[in-house]
């Protein structure tokens, strides 16, 4: 992976193949490997970037409190520096939320969005109260505690379970407790994603136990162009379960 200093932020990132820019941005609290299977398909229809946020993967934490809108800066700073003006967006869960962030902030750059088992509604009080316990659980305990609680929730496919309590304890603490906080700050972008005038896909398992499915038919509701694609059967990683139909459903971006 390359490594690039962006707002004093260390971002490693991936790039592959050929054809219109398209960012894969992973979810809490994975890297971009998650997207391996998935990328391998697209690599011949787009230019993927594929970063790891900060915190995440080969990206170091940072020990100030962060948002959403920063991680998006990061992304757009990685964009300048390879050169990519416009690029579409594909997002997974936590992804989604710094995907829409970025559209909100530089609407002139997106060409496309792809919302994967992800959604646009901030917390409820009740959620945001329970990441902060989950951060205050991981500075006690480890990641660990995270692994246990996320796991089985991914996916009901045992594979795919190991190959995401993998990812997930190889993570780090500050960039898991960094990206809880963020997430439980978010603000409600739902009103600004149904002004978007750019292609949306929502691609989302109708068995996903962390995002419901429901979260995606009321984006469909509100912007009755954007393109929903529902897996039967698939829960919240679809680019695992279902590599093939995630990708063809990307490819609705091109």
């Amino acid at each position: 992976m390359e490594k690039t200093l962006v707002n004093n932020v260390m971002l490693a990132h991936e790039r592959v193949g050929s054809g219109k820019p398209l960012m894969l941005i992973h979810g809490f609290p994975l890297d971009h490997t998650l997207w391996n299977e998935t990328a391998s398909l697209l690599k011949n229809d787009f230019d993927l970037i594929l970063p790891d946020l900060r915190g995440f993967g080969e990206s170091p934490a940072v020990d100030s409190a962060y948002t959403m809108t920063d991680m998006a800066d990061d992304l757009a700073g990685l964009l300048n520096h390879l050169g990519v003006e416009k690029i579409a967006l594909a997002g997974h869960s936590m992804g989604g939320y710094v995907a829409l962030a970025f559209a909100g902030k530089y609407p002139q750059r997106v060409s496309g969005l792809g919302l994967v088992a992800s959604q646009t509604l901030a917390d409820t009080s009740e959620r945001k109260d329970g990441r902060y316990k989950t951060a205050k659980q991981v500075a006690e305990n480890g990641v660990g505690v995270v692994a246990d609680a996320m796991t089985a929730k991914f996916s009901a496919n045992e594979k795919t379970q190991g190959e995401i309590r993998s990812l997930i304890l190889r993570q780090s603490k500050s960039g898991v407790m960094g990206a809880l906080k963020a997430m439980a700050e978010r603000e409600d972008l739902t009103l600004l994603f149904a002004a978007f005038d750019f292609p949306v896909a929502l691609i989302h398992g109708d068995v996903d136990e962390l995002i419901p499915v429901d979260r995606a038919r009321e984006l469909k509701a509100a912007r009755s162009f954007a393109q929903l694609i529902e897996l039967a059967g698939v829960g919240h990683a679809p680019m695992m379960d279902a590599a093939e139909k995630t990708a063809e459903a990307l490819k609705l971006l091109k």
